[in-house]
């Protein structure tokens, strides 16, 4: 049996909780690895927080400036030379494009690194995948991954979350909201088949845990809709008449809708009282605007429309909620969109998963403290198009 195919294995075959004793034991008899460790991004995605011991008595890496930071941005191994010679591969834990963390292996020497970077890399993705599976049956990895404990909102905002990134060769998706550990209303969620993309941007009213099942009931209302195979404006009716059968008018919720064709780039837009989107294409930055409709669940029975919209290879859509562009600095000043539009084009260069986390560390700037009293999120979309068919 070879190398890979042993790795593979014992990760399939272990328990949910034991996927680092099992990928650590295999490293270290079929690579000769000398040490193996699984870090694993927290909410905020400001450290890599350890998974070896619970509760934690590794230190946690900071994503900016470290060696296993830049493999997690760059999503590249990254080979560090430590002492005696010796040499620790730092290699991405990804699964289709979401970012989850990083394993780093310390080898005998930059020799057995080189020779064994590309396989081990691959270890790396299946160790990904067999994460994301075992949190169905364990709290480890989601206990490792907060390095502060979570408001019980911000517990159930992040349940409902599908990820902060995703990638096809059609679109990059990246998201992120603030404050990690205490969110209670804005929320994202996106779905794709083999010819459609689906996001929903969300901005609830209220705090704390009010405001959580306001945005839980609206967001599985719209998911049921859609699962249902319905038009997008249908969905939105739908998920209305939940929101107002419960609250009765007194909550309501604000949502920007899309349907993207990945084909052609052609979607359909409900926007009912939504968070703003802004479009770069070609250097040039321009705020969109759609016909404005009732947020969710404001009156009964209300219609929606969906409207026309197209996006062509190369754009890239930010969306951000109130907490973002409505923001006030200490002297009262709103962000605005100047200053929007300053991070958008500064961060033009970053990959869609970076660009909303380097957003919101030049809101905190702004703002003038580290917790903001708002949700605010941030959604970024890169449109690349469907590839030609060979």
């Amino acid at each position: 049996m070879n190398r890979f195919v042993a790795a593979e294995r014992a990760l399939r075959t272990a328990a949910p909780h034991e996927l680092l004793d099992a990928v650590r034991a295999v490293l270290i008899e079929q690579y000769g690895a000398e040490n193996v460790e699984l870090y694993l991004a927290d909410y905020g995605v400001s450290v890599l927080q350890p998974v070896s011991v619970l509760p934690h008595t590794l230190e946690p890496l900071p994503v900016h400036n470290s060696p296993a930071g830049r493999a997690f941005g760059s999503q590249r191994p990254y080979r560090e030379e430590v002492r005696d010679g010796r040499a620790r591969l730092h290699l991405p834990v990804s699964v289709r494009g979401d970012r989850l963390g990083v394993l780093s292996v310390t080898l005998p020497g930059s020799d057995a690194a080189r020779r064994w970077e590309t396989e081990l890399a691959e270890i790396a993705d299946v160790l990904g995948h067999e994460v994301v599976v075992a949190e169905r049956d364990t709290d480890l990895y989601l206990q490792a991954r907060r390095k502060d404990r979570l408001t019980l909102a911000a517990e159930m905002q992040w349940q409902m979350l599908p990820g902060r990134s995703c990638s096809r060769p059609e679109y990059e998706l990246g998201a992120q909201l603030e404050p990690a550990y205490a969110i209670f209303g804005d929320n994202f969620d996106w779905s794709a088949t083999a010819d459609r993309l689906t996001l929903y941007v969300t901005n609830g009213m209220g705090e704390g845990i009010e405001a959580s099942l306001l945005t839980n009931l609206a967001v599985n209302a719209l998911r049921n809709a859609r699962r249902a195979g319905i038009s997008i404006a249908d969905q939105a009716a739908l998920a209305d008449q939940a929101v107002y059968a419960h609250y009765q008018g007194r909550c309501y919720l604000s949502v920007l809708m899309f349907d993207f064709d990945l084909t052609t780039g052609r979607a359909s837009v409900v926007d009912a009282g939504s968070p703003q989107l802004l479009r770069l294409r070609d250097g040039t930055l321009e705020r969109l605007s759609f016909e404005a409709q009732l947020p969710l669940g404001m009156f009964e029975e209300t219609d929606y429309v969906a409207q026309d919209f197209h996006v062509e290879p190369g754009d890239r859509l930010v969306f951000v909620s109130d907490g973002v562009h409505a923001v006030a600095s200490p002297k009262g000043e709103a962000y605005g969109d100047a200053a929007l539009a300053r991070a958008i084009h500064s961060t033009r260069l970053l990959p869609a998963a970076e660009v909303p986390r380097a957003i919101l560390r030049e809101l905190t700037g702004h703002r003038g403290k580290a917790v903001p009293d708002d949700d605010a999120l941030v959604v970024c979309l890169d449109w690349h198009g469907r590839p030609p068919r060979p």
